[in-house]
């Protein structure tokens, strides 16, 4: 076990509440894995006292943080600098701080997703993508899909927040209409479900991938519980599955890079410990 020094490098994650987070898991199993002179910590934090929390971190050396529900928009307009993608989406997951004080931000969330399709050897040049939702989680999710040449259709059960979406981004993507989408499956390469739908302790609902391709790939930013009734559905149709875990661990790689000088790996290893505690 790696013991920290008074040089010791030093992130956290911010959120209210904190303590449904797996980000300290894995990001100490990093340090350990790689002899890091360091700590990441949880801290709970209230939406009214966020900036000044932030700002505490610059003066007291922090080398970032991560923020997570319901920070990520309030963090964003507590940057002196953020990248394209931020800009799109208005909100941020992390944060890091230069030595002049300089409070840098972006999203990996996207990425984080697009990393993990890559991970299972999904192509998305040209793909045909079907997008369940138009919430935060569908803003990164678009983006990024938008970035490496997919070609996006989005669904949503308030179709106005859908077009808002399109708009809000400024992209090249297509709309449906929510009832319509379980008949028109066929169409398309990728389903991604961006909703809360199957999410344990939320709403109960049934995925219905009757008219699926028999290439479908199906995946689900959710991974508590690690196989959503969606992926469920696609499994017992004998479709490929991609599970919300992956993106939870690549989303986390940037900031790590960024704090500790590291860019870590994702691996069975990792992926099995943090799987453990989904367990308990």
């Amino acid at each position: 076990m790696t013991i920290i020094t008074g040089r010791a490098k030093i992130a956290a994650v911010l959120g209210w509440p904190i303590q449904h987070s797996r980000s300290p898991l894995l990001h100490n199993f990093w340090l350990d894995r790689y002899q890091i002179d360091g700590a990441y910590i949880p801290l709970a934090v209230k939406p009214e006292d966020l900036r000044k929390v932030i700002q505490g971190m610059v003066a007291a050396g922090f080398k970032g943080c991560n923020v997570t529900i319901p920070h990520k928009e309030a963090a964003y307009l507590c940057c002196d600098r953020v990248d394209e993608a931020a800009k799109k989406m208005q909100s941020v997951n992390t944060l890091w701080f230069e030595p002049d004080g300089t409070i840098c931000g972006t999203s990996t969330d996207g990425l984080g997703f697009v990393a993990s399709l890559l991970d299972q050897e999904v192509s998305l040049k040209r793909c045909k993508v079907l997008i369940l939702g138009a919430g935060g989680a569908a803003r990164s999710v678009v983006t990024a899909l938008s970035d490496v040449g997919a070609v996006i259709t989005i669904t949503n059960r308030t179709s106005s927040k859908a077009k808002q979406l399109i708009n809000d981004l400024d992209i090249k993507a297509n709309q449906l209409n929510w009832e319509d989408w379980p008949n028109s499956l066929e169409q398309f390469d990728l389903l991604v479900n961006t909703t809360s739908l199957g999410m344990e302790g939320k709403e109960d609902f049934a995925f219905d991938l009757t008219y699926a391709h028999p290439k479908l790939v199906v995946t689900d930013i959710v991974y508590v519980p690690r196989v959503t009734p969606l992926l469920k559905a696609a499994q017992d149709k004998g479709l490929k599955t991609v599970e919300g875990l992956g993106m939870l661990l690549h989303q986390a790689r940037l900031g790590f890079e960024k704090w500790f000088g590291v860019n870590p790996t994702v691996d069975q290893e990792l992926t099995e410990y943090v799987a453990s505690s989904l367990r308990k």
